[in-house]
């Protein structure tokens, strides 16, 4: 029996990935969508090893002012300690190559609601594909209610938050970020 034709299961799934992901008033830690993907997440105060990374990338002027852009952000814990310290090297150094693969790896042309994201992977019996920034391939399957993302590594994220709209596109939180390459 296939969980995804049903319009219930559809509906509780869209139900439980919007639950506490959007909160319109403009305080510290929630998303305005009058404002751009960078102002919200200087504002949300959760995203700073994130934009540390957009900066020296020169992603931060395309992510303020252009789009519509879907970004899967990871907010600061999701960065384990590897992760952690492989960005911060590849910051101080400036590696601005390396960081926009990192980073544009986290970013999809277009605005991708849960909504859309959903629809794709019932049309595509739970499994799509998405083309990142990059021109890299992300898959996003469904597993019980969670929406996993699995890179061409086999890396893989959960989106915990879904649906954070932005005056340029839309922001769906995930629980990691994108090893990068070991050197």
């Amino acid at each position: 029996m296939n969980l995804l034709k049903f319009p219930h299961f559809v509906l509780i799934f869209f139900l439980t990935l919007n639950v506490n992901a959007q909160n319109t008033k403009a305080t510290k830690g929630s998303m305005d969508p009058e404002k751009s993907i960078i102002r919200n997440a200087k504002d949300s105060g959760n995203h700073d090893f994130l934009l540390a990374a957009v900066k020296v990338s020169n992603l931060e002027t395309i992510l303020d002012t252009s789009g519509p852009f879907t970004v899967f952000a990871p907010n600061d814990i999701s960065f384990d300690a590897g992760t952690r310290e492989k960005v911060s090297e590849l910051v101080r150094v400036k590696n601005k190559e390396e960081l926009q693969s990192l980073i544009g790896y986290h970013i999809i042309a277009g605005n991708l609601s849960a909504s859309k994201i959903l629809r794709a992977l019932c049309s595509g019996e739970g499994k799509t594909v998405f083309t990142t920034i990059t021109g890299d391939i992300l898959t996003a399957t469904i597993k019980g209610l969670d929406i996993i993302l699995t890179d061409k590594e086999g890396n893989q994220s959960v989106i915990t938050k879904a649906d954070a709209n932005q005056r340029n596109g839309v922001i769906h939180i995930i629980d990691s970020i994108r090893k990068p390459i070991k050197a």
